[in-house]
């Protein structure tokens, strides 16, 4: 097992690298320049001053150059300085924003798996059954609302009529004057509309996965043979069924976290959270090139990750892979 993480983790290096290529190629073709939001509001920047700029931030130099100069940064794990005017160091404001979305994160899968496994179960158990409706309906539900749909009418209803949460940030107004478990308290009562709005399109996915995966596995000959042992309902489902309905699940957690850090640009500017999210978004709009490749570096590294965790949580699941 310690060989083949060792191979895949060779294998990420050329595949990062074409992933960067790629990203920045697109970022530099799409329209606009960062030079141009420092000149065209201002009526006195003349031809010679753009120029200088470019010649500042290197854009006036071939593509493949630009892209040279940035990778010999990033083998220093140095991912440059910020376009924008405060110039400071890229590392430094992903460093600050980074923990927050990988949090969000988390909370999210960890709600998806909490509740979708036994939803799942449950539905494959109880086929056909009113609760197994009404979660088939649960589902549609989640495929068709999009996100940001769900987190405005979440906002207008459960935070501006009702005042039940918070809309927008982290933390409330004197947050530093309470108490180390009240600002816990603080900063997860923030939280609870983005992990939900995050998680409820895999709330939905999930559980539907895990439906037809259990409904599979209950059919399998082994799990006559271990009723006919006389083994309780119970010890089949979660000791016998459980483990082997897992696996495709397992498979499709690793490839959903590309869309739940893609997701975090959207609810993280709907909710107002500095996060990583944020930050990109923020970035895009000021052309801030360093910046953006900095945050889809972060995130491609943490997507090759999420895909290795997988595989060994796959191998975890399933003796079989781990002696082939």
């Amino acid at each position: 097992m310690l060989v083949h993480i060792a191979k895949r983790l060779l294998l990420m290096v050329p595949l990062l690298l074409g992933i960067t290529l790629i990203s920045f190629v697109v970022i530099h073709l799409a329209p606009g320049e960062p030079t141009d939001l420092q000149t065209q509001l201002n009526p006195d920047a003349s031809a010679e001053l753009r120029e200088r700029l470019r010649a500042q931030y290197d854009l006036d130099k071939p593509l493949l150059v630009q892209y040279g100069k940035w990778l010999g940064r990033l083998a220093h794990l140095d991912f440059g300085k910020s376009f924008v005017q405060d110039r400071r160091p890229v590392a430094e404001k992903i460093a600050e924003r980074l923990p927050v979305t990988i949090m969000i994160n988390v909370l999210s899968i960890g709600l998806i798996l909490l509740v979708s496994v036994p939803l799942g179960i449950v539905s494959a158990v109880r086929r056909n059954s009113l609760f197994d409706r009404f979660t088939t309906v649960f589902v549609f539900l989640g495929f068709a609302t999009p996100s940001f749909w769900l987190a405005l009418l979440l906002m207008d209803f459960l935070g501006v009529r009702l005042g039940l949460f918070p809309i927008a940030g982290l933390k409330s107004l004197g947050h530093e004057y309470l108490s180390f478990g009240r600002q816990i308290a603080d900063v997860l009562h923030h939280l609870i509309l983005p992990v939900f709005v995050s998680a409820f399109g895999g709330l939905a996915g999930f559980s539907r996965y895990m439906r037809g995966n259990m409904l599979e596995v209950i059919r399998q000959d082994y799990i006559l043979t271990a009723r006919a042992k006389g083994l309780s309902e119970r010890a089949v489902i979660y000791r016998h069924a459980l483990r082997n309905a897992l696996l495709p699940v397992i498979t499709i957690l690793g490839l959903s976290v590309p869309g739940l850090i893609g997701g975090s640009v959207i609810f993280e500017t709907i909710f107002a959270i500095p996060g990583m999210g944020k930050l990109f978004y923020d970035g895009v709009m000021m052309r801030d090139y360093p910046l953006i490749m900095g945050v889809l570096v972060i995130g491609a590294v943490l997507t090759l990750l999420g895909n290795l965790i997988a595989d060994v949580a796959y191998a975890a699941a399933d003796p079989r892979i781990r002696r082939g």
